[in-house]
């Protein structure tokens, strides 16, 4: 959970420290005294986009420094492991996130630099931010069925990845046919100059590294008589000449005198040495028998010259059209049947690729027809406790209804396919639109929210929403940003019910202008707003027990300074203490079954 958070130099905040209760946390304060810059300093914390104008007038920069603690959850403890951040005793860990007032951005996960997008990775795990912008995009198309599928869990995200790798290669396979179909002529043309490539290489049949080869042998060649030359002296260097001229005993005949020599000694220590003449006298006569064997095949060929040039003079035709060397031209060899493997347009191959893009169509709809089954079940669960909660926001005769249906398209599209006789847009998350309607009353007609809802109303049904999604989160932290506009009375009353029960499996975090909300609180913040010297600031500070009665009764109608306006406020926290207490506590929550299995 998020247990403080510090901000530095952004917006109106100078400076400022929340430390968070691990249950219900809320902020409020007059309008203008800067509440948003807390969830704007929480966006700046979970990775969100930077912005410098955000930055106070006359600081360098702002910082938000979150410390979070009981990191839980596999992904988030790899993210600070990959990220090579240290934990501290506690076992807490500090996110910090900086923007200075050129719009540079930095960010630090336990002491360690790393990109923005680690902190947005963690925070995906660890915190949900909830607000009136998240309100208005949950009412498209898109964010709709995300939500359902978010709320389904496993039992819609396991045909969804099933769907979607299925769905990769059959549009894969669809482009290469429509491919080779449109550019047949094309492929045809490329085709035949590599199988004239490959006809040319196969027929000279070259062997690896076979030019360097006929180069040396070639040198060698072309050299012979000053091989030889070099070869005879250095072997009558060492063996001396032929004849038994004394003038010429060569080395080892100079060796042999010299181990005669030692060995007739009577000194021992000289008698010692001829051991190791004799071995040097072995190894030059090992040597002097190689050069006789070099000199005996040394011998001048013409022909054989003659056939190494020709053959140099083939490979070289295929290094001149094809690589620098033959292992490069037997690698575009390789790669060139690879490549014609690819760009068969024979009737046959096209006729293969066409079955197995239907065969893939056919295994393609099968995931779809699941997964949207998966959806339709996930639908009438989500439906029906949107419903529950909106009769708790005095909303008791509305419905909601969660409606699945297919993506109908024209056949001649690229991702048509057929489910169930039907013609569907197979999208990247399936063959699926998803809308909420609303329902005002038994016999209202169900129309869109957006439609069918007043402002007030439809705060509390995206209220609804986000309560339903928050027990399926597997987030520890949830802020609520302000998702209480619009409503008041017993409603208000409602939601701050809500958001306290949810608050017994999370940490709740809500910036809202509602006494009624405001009275379930387990910790009380508010941000004041001073002028000195002509410069506005504002600080956050921890409400003691008389000082929430004052703040109550100001937000209730601005009579924190009269005896009506504190019994109000007082009445207030009463009844909120009195819920509290009388709702049975629940245990801590564990990971949310999918759908399917709850």
């Amino acid at each position: 959970m998020l247990a403080e958070m510090r901000i530095q130099g952004l917006g109106v905040i100078e400076e400022a420290a929340l430390e968070l209760h691990q249950g219900f946390t809320v902020v409020t304060g007059e309008t203008g005294a800067g509440k948003t810059m807390v969830v704007t300093g929480l966006h700046l914390l979970s990775g969100g986009r930077s912005d410098a104008s955000k930055v106070r007038a006359g600081s360098p920069k702002a910082i938000v420094e979150g410390r979070f603690t009981d990191v839980e959850g596999e992904q988030a403890v790899k993210i600070l492991s990959d990220a090579g951040a240290d934990v501290d005793e506690d076992g807490s860990v500090i996110a910090v996130r900086s923007v200075g007032a050129d719009g540079r951005s930095r960010a630090h996960l336990g002491g360690r630099s790393v990109p923005v997008g680690v902190l947005g990775e963690l925070a995906e795990q660890v915190l949900a931010v909830h607000g009136q912008n998240d309100q208005l995009r949950l009412l498209r198309p898109a964010e709709q069925r995300s939500v359902l599928d978010r709320f389904a869990g496993d039992a819609v995200a396991e045909p969804l990845a099933d769907y979607r790798r299925v769905r990769r290669e059959w549009l894969a396979v669809a482009r290469e046919l429509t491919e080779r179909r449109a550019r047949s002529r094309e492929l045809a043309q490329q085709a035949d100059l590599l199988r004239h490539g490959l006809t040319e290489i196969e027929a000279v049949n070259p062997a690896p590294g076979e030019d360097v080869e006929l180069t040396e042998q070639v040198r060698r060649l072309t050299a012979v008589d000053e091989l030889r030359d070099a070869a005879a002296a250095a072997r009558l260097a060492i063996a001396g000449a032929a004849d038994g001229d004394p003038d010429l005993p060569g080395a080892l005949g100079l060796l042999a005198e010299a181990g005669r020599r030692l060995g007739a000694a009577e000194d021992a220590e000289l008698r010692d040495l001829e051991p190791r003449v004799v071995e040097a006298s072995v190894l030059l006569g090992e040597v002097e028998r190689e050069l006789t064997a070099y000199l005996d095949a040394l011998d001048a060929d013409p022909e054989r010259l003659e056939a190494i040039l020709a053959r140099q003079a083939e490979l070289k035709k295929l290094t001149r059209k094809y690589a620098a060397d033959i292992d490069g031209v037997l690698a575009w060899a390789e790669d060139a049947r690879a490549r014609l493997e690819s760009m068969d347009t024979s009737e046959e191959a096209l006729d293969k690729l066409a079955a197995r893009r239907d065969a893939l169509a056919g295994e393609l709809a099968e995931h779809a027809a699941r997964l949207s089954a998966a959806r339709r079940s996930a639908a009438a669960e989500l439906a029906e406790r949107i419903t529950d909660e909106l009769a708790g926001l005095a909303m008791g005769q509305a419905t909601i209804e969660v409606v699945v249906r297919g993506r109908e398209v024209d056949p001649a599209e690229k991702t048509a396919l057929t489910v169930d006789g039907r013609t569907l847009a197979a999208g990247p998350d399936g063959v699926d639109d998803v809308e909420f309607l609303l329902r005002a009353h038994a016999k209202a007609p169900a129309l869109p929210v957006h439609k069918a809802a007043s402002g007030g109303e439809l705060s509390r049904v995206m209220l609804a929403i986000e309560v339903v999604l928050a027990h399926a989160d597997t987030v520890q932290t949830l802020v609520f940003d302000e998702v209480d506009a619009g409503v008041g009375g017993r409603a208000a009353v409602e939601i701050g019910r809500r958001l306290a029960r949810l608050a017994r499996t999370h940490q709740v975090l809500v910036v809202t202008h509602l006494p009624q909300v405001a009275a379930f609180a387990d910790r009380h913040l508010v941000v004041d707003k001073g002028t000195a010297d002509g410069v506005t600031r504002s600080g956050v500070r921890a409400l003691a027990a008389d000082e929430r009665v004052t703040e109550l009764a100001r937000m209730l109608a601005g009579l924190d300074d009269t005896a009506t306006g504190r019994a109000h406020a007082e009445e207030l926290l009463r009844a909120a203490e009195e819920f509290k207490k009388s709702s049975a506590p629940a245990a801590r929550r564990g990971k949310r079954r999918s759908v399917a299995s709850s």
